[in-house]
């Protein structure tokens, strides 16, 4: 008789987004007079760029001629693309990563779930708190994590990182040494950064301790402040204790095309063996490569127009997240987050929960955000909204804060 994988079962309830789509649904059906402004979800609105067009078209012409056709991708990606990242991503900032050493994919949230597979299921996981339900959530799939506690919102064999306001929503070494650590820089949801000297210390732990940081920073190209890191290879010794998740969905709005990649340097090693070369196995497996004109687009998105253009919608939702901060703030919240990321992260009024607060605001201001106890117990009370709307509703949906 078949048996399913009853790890799924120690799932707390749907995934954080599917339930905020399913009662915003069920509020549109019942209020169908409702302008609803969506701040939840993480997705761009704006076009994409124009060389990104061109690339596409090009591309989709080259598909159409016997001569220029392409099949299967490699397994790892095109040349031409992981040349292109390793250039302007890592060695223009002083980071020795090769371009054998990155692995094309169709975005970061398959890498970040996927990643844990060439782990074992014996290895003991931390992550901040709050933090982007994947990395949690793809553990308790495989095995990982131990049973859910309802009474405190964890699983029992993880060593959970608290991000307060009162540590800048930054996480402290643990004194419970983990195997594998999650770090998110920018993080997602609340917004906050680490320094170089922070994150270096970071990667000293690891070392020391035989830990590997896989590390997400898939927002990267949001920061504004020179001390703060772009990469974790910016610090000295992460070749050997690091992994690193990269997209380009928020970096130039493909979150409709789907690309990323993730860099495992061919120094990384557990147990005597290469996690470099056990990724490339998974890979190569599991995984049929990303089309060739996403790819190709991919490729235009660091040509001189393409990061001119990229560069300038990023300047655009990184006003949207002004507009958001400042009007969060005249208007009496508690707000941070919005100078180096996309997020604005808000304490909710009074003894309000986070989810009381986002029925609150959809029925008050029919404005949808993200109730940050979804991102973990230390997110309770607190709440987060999105600068990917378009400046129209962005402006609009402040006004009806404000009001409320």
């Amino acid at each position: 008789m078949a048996k399913i994988n009853r790890n799924y079962l120690k799932l707390p309830g749907s995934y954080l987004f599917s339930t905020i789509g399913k009662k915003v649904r069920e509020y549109s059906a019942s209020h169908p007079e409702a302008k609803i402004i969506r701040l939840g979800i993480g997705d761009v609105t704006q076009p994409l760029a124009p060389a990104v067009i061109t690339a596409l078209h090009s591309a989709v012409e080259e598909m159409g001629n016997a001569e220029t056709f392409r099949g299967y991708a490699p397994d790892l990606g095109y040349d031409f693309l992981r040349n292109a990242i390793a250039e302007n991503d890592y060695r223009s900032r002083g980071c020795e990563i090769s371009p054998d050493e990155i692995f094309v994919s169709d975005g970061a949230k398959c890498d970040c779930g996927n990643i844990q597979e060439i782990f074992g299921t014996d290895n003991t996981i931390a992550v901040c708190d709050p933090v982007y339900p994947v990395y949690v959530d793809s553990n308790v799939m495989a095995g990982r994590t131990g049973e859910y506690d309802s009474d405190t919102g964890r699983f029992r064999n993880v060593i959970y990182l608290p991000c307060t306001a009162e540590n800048g929503f930054a996480p402290e070494l643990p004194e419970e040494v983990p195997d594998l650590i999650y770090l998110c820089f920018p993080n997602n949801p609340t917004g906050a950064v680490i320094t170089k000297d922070k994150l270096q210390c970071w990667v000293d732990y690891a070392n020391e301790h035989g830990s590997v940081i896989l590390y997400d920073a898939a927002y990267e190209a949001y920061i504004s402040e020179k001390e703060v890191p772009h990469s974790i290879y910016e610090c000295e010794g992460a070749e050997t204790c690091a992994i690193e998740f990269r997209s380009f969905s928020k970096t130039a709005g493909f979150t409709g095309l789907r690309l990323g990649f993730t860099v495992i340097p061919r120094e990384l090693t557990v147990e005597g063996v290469s996690l470099h070369s056990l990724w490339a196995r998974r890979h190569g497996t599991k995984y049929n490569g990303a089309p060739y004109i996403v790819q190709k687009a991919g490729e235009a998105v660091y040509s001189e127009e393409g990061q001119r253009q990229v560069r300038s919608q990023i300047a655009y939702y990184m006003e949207n997240a002004r507009i958001i901060a400042e009007g969060l703030k005249e208007a009496g919240y508690e707000a941070s987050g919005g100078i180096n990321a996309p997020y604005i992260w808000l304490r909710t009024p009074g003894s309000m929960t986070s989810w009381e607060f986002f029925d609150h605001l959809l029925e008050n201001a029919h404005v949808v955000g993200t109730p940050g106890s979804g991102f973990g117990p230390h997110g309770e009370h607190f709440f987060r909204l999105t600068a990917f709307g378009s400046r129209e509703n962005t402006v609009e949906a402040m006004e009806r804060i404000a009001a409320m």
